[in-house]
Order: C-alpha cells, then sequence, then structure tokens
C-alpha cells in the first residue's frame, strides 16, 4: 500500500503511529505533578514550629562554639589580670585569634556558598574552615606567649586548640558534635578556674546537648561523644600548663 509523502510513518514497518490522546498539547491541560521537597534538610526539620524545637534553636544560639569561644577569653584574662585593663589588652588579643577570625572564616564561606550554615551542618564541608580556626589559634598561641601574656589565657588558648584538633579529626568521618565538646570544654576550665560551684553549670551542656538532637543535627551518640572528649582533653590540657 502506498503511503501519501504527508503521513508520519515508522520507518521499519510503515504503519502510522497512534494518534496522541484527546487534549495533549492543549495549554489547559494539566502540568505534571512536582517533585516532592525534603522538608528535612541535613537532618533540620523546617516544617517543626512546635515551642520545644524554638527553646532548642535558642539554646543552640545562645550557647554555640561561637559564643563560647568569645566569653572564655574574656572571664580568664578577668581570672588572671583582675583588671579591666589586662581584660581589655589580653582578653581582646586571645578574642582576635579564637573567635572573631575563626567565626569570621565560617560565616564568609556561608556567604559565599561554600557551606551550609554557620553550624556547618554537613560534616563534610567542616574540614578546612575548622583548620583555618585552629590555624588562627595556633598563631595567637605563638603572639600571646611571645608577649608575656597572663599563663591562664594561654593555657587556655592551647587547651582551645588541642579540644579543637580532636573534634576537626573526627568530623572528618563522623559528625561528633562541635557544640557539646565546646560546652564540655568551657564548663571544665570554668570549673578549674572558679571552684566547685560551678559544677552547676553542667546542666547547660546537658541543655546544649538536648538541642542538638532535638534539632535533629546530631544523634544521641553524637552529643555524648562530644561532651566526653571535650571535658577531659581541655581539662587536662587546661591543668598541665597552670
Amino acid at each position: 500500500m502506498e503511503v501519501s509523502p504527508d503521513t508520519d510513518t515508522d520507518t521499519d514497518t510503515g504503519v502510522p503511529p497512534a494518534a496522541a490522546p484527546p487534549g495533549a498539547g492543549l495549554t489547559g491541560a494539566e502540568p505534571p505533578a512536582a517533585e516532592p521537597v525534603d522538608a528535612t534538610p541535613f537532618g533540620v526539620d523546617l516544617v517543626d514550629r512546635s515551642p520545644g524545637r524554638r527553646a532548642a534553636r535558642l539554646v543552640t544560639e545562645v550557647l554555640a562554639p561561637s559564643v563560647l569561644v568569645t566569653v572564655m577569653p574574656l572571664v580568664v584574662a578577668a581570672r588572671a589580670t583582675g583588671s579591666l585593663g589586662g581584660v581589655l589588652r589580653w582578653g581582646s588579643a586571645a578574642l582576635v585569634f579564637c573567635a572573631v577570625i575563626p567565626v569570621g572564616v565560617v560565616l564568609y564561606g556561608v556567604r559565599r556558598g561554600w557551606l551550609t550554615d554557620r553550624h556547618i551542618g554537613d560534616h563534610t564541608q567542616r574540614l578546612r574552615p575548622l583548620a583555618l580556626g585552629l590555624a588562627s589559634v595556633a598563631v595567637g598561641i605563638a603572639l600571646l606567649a611571645a608577649l608575656d601574656a597572663p599563663r591562664l589565657l594561654v593555657a587556655l588558648m592551647v587547651a582551645t586548640l588541642v579540644n579543637g584538633a580532636v573534634v576537626t579529626a573526627v568530623n572528618h568521618w563522623w559528625k561528633l558534635s562541635v557544640h557539646a565538646a565546646t560546652a564540655a570544654g568551657s564548663v571544665a576550665v570554668l570549673v578549674l578556674l572558679l571552684g566547685p560551684a560551678l559544677h552547676a553549670l553542667w546542666s547547660l551542656v546537658v541543655a546544649v546537648a538536648w538541642s542538638r538532637v532535638r534539632l535533629r543535627d546530631h544523634t544521641v551518640a553524637q552529643v555524648v561523644a562530644g561532651a566526653v572528649a571535650g571535658a577531659p582533653l581541655t581539662a587536662a590540657t587546661f591543668l598541665a600548663l597552670t
């Protein structure tokens, strides 16, 4: 049978293709269903607006590592020097290397799109910013030691470096909680520095651990490991140097 040249055919069989279903190609046709949106990227629940989650977010932000590494040099400088001038001189100097530069690196990474967020929820992104932060602390230790800074302050910075180095190494393979490690290390130093009454602050470490699990940023094992690593490492280093 001869087929009209104007009719599309299958080149192998010569049979015209089946007609398109009615309504195909019309502007009123329903579009294909959209792909579902993941409401929990990196384990963070974007839908949960409960009071519990809001409280967890508040604890996570108020007791974040960036906050603690800002406060601790000032507290230790005040204890070591006993004067406002000492806090402004030595505390501020330590603050630059322990907080301003490391936190600045993270914020810059977030701004440039290299990091997911300021808490670096994706642990595979943590190595570079944490390593740069540790390099900053190491430079600060060398500088303050050369300037004969108070021993307590230098000890705090070395303890911060040791704790951070272990946390950074572990995070290369497993998402150990930096929040829990930093909170536990800070409380350990405060107890050694200001006395046993500060043992009450361990409740804040528990609160931080709860907040990280509640926000689904970490598992229970990851926050427990962070606290268990942070407290003894920081305390042992601080004691050894003081």
